[in-house]
């Protein structure tokens, strides 16, 4: 029977006990990955009511057995951070609004044929799977691929890649695109999207940019003034050369 807690919570079995994924493990690749990413949608949606959540164990059903759908990363709109061990569609939440796998041998097959079809089911509006790994895991190399769900039909449709091979997620409002082990994030006018550590990092060095040209401003007018009182200099004494007084001119 399904343990309950005080506020009809179900105690879920495998937020206690290891999924297969689980006990798979994760490559470094696969792990450095799912980090980056997870900072960069953290500081995309800063100051939003925006959750992103790694690994999350996600349950469409009060059965206290039900195997999780277990996400690399998700992006739930509309919603404040908050810690939990798992996630129940309907009760804590809607469904994800974007899902990201990262590929594992282990585990892309599945990612590719059969999870498009579960996460439609669990209505999670749009999906994207990316190999970091090298060589890609797939013949001919393709590392991305997305799927955006027709609300009408319940089913996730795959989308064609851009010609230059990027894929427009409009949740993030961010084109994905494919960077050997990296998947990067771009806004509408090609600049890449940041986590915060970089955004910090590259105003210090605005601001240091800024201070450097002020300061080059500020010699550049020194000089200038210089320039200035020497040739006033010169005139001045022309002038008295002349056997006028420059001072009652």
């Amino acid at each position: 029977m399904a343990k309950r807690l005080e506020d009809d919570e179900i105690v879920y079995y495998y937020d206690r006990y290891p999924t297969e994924e689980d006990l798979m493990g994760e490559t470094i690749d696969h792990s450095t990955l799912v980090q980056y990413l997870m900072q960069v949608l953290t500081w995309l949606f800063e100051g939003q009511a925006c959750v992103v959540h790694a690994n999350l164990n996600f349950y469409q059903t009060p059965y206290w057995k039900e195997y999780p759908l277990v996400p690399d990363l998700a992006v739930i709109k509309g919603m404040e951070f908050r810690r939990m061990r798992s996630w129940r569609v309907g009760k804590t939440g809607p469904a994800p609004h974007v899902v990201v796998e990262i590929a594992s041998e282990e585990t892309w097959d599945k990612d590719l044929t059969e999870k498009p079809s579960k996460y439609a089911a669990m209505g999670v509006e749009e999906y994207f799977a990316y190999d970091p790994n090298e060589p890609p895991l797939r013949r001919g190399g393709r590392r991305l691929f997305g799927w955006r769900l027709e609300r009408a039909s319940r089913m996730m449709h795959e989308l064609p890649l851009e010609p230059d091979g990027r894929l427009w997620s409009r949740h993030l409002e961010s084109y994905l695109v494919a960077d050997s082990a990296y998947l990067r994030l771009y806004d509408r006018t090609g600049h890449l999207r940041l986590t915060r550590a970089e955004a910090e990092a590259e105003a210090r060095w605005a601001e240091t940019r800024r201070a450097e040209a002020e300061a080059k401003a500020r010699r550049a007018e020194t000089r200038r003034a210089d320039a200035e009182a020497r040739r006033a200099d010169v005139l001045a004494e022309k002038l008295r050369s002349l056997g006028i007084d420059p001072d009652q001119l």
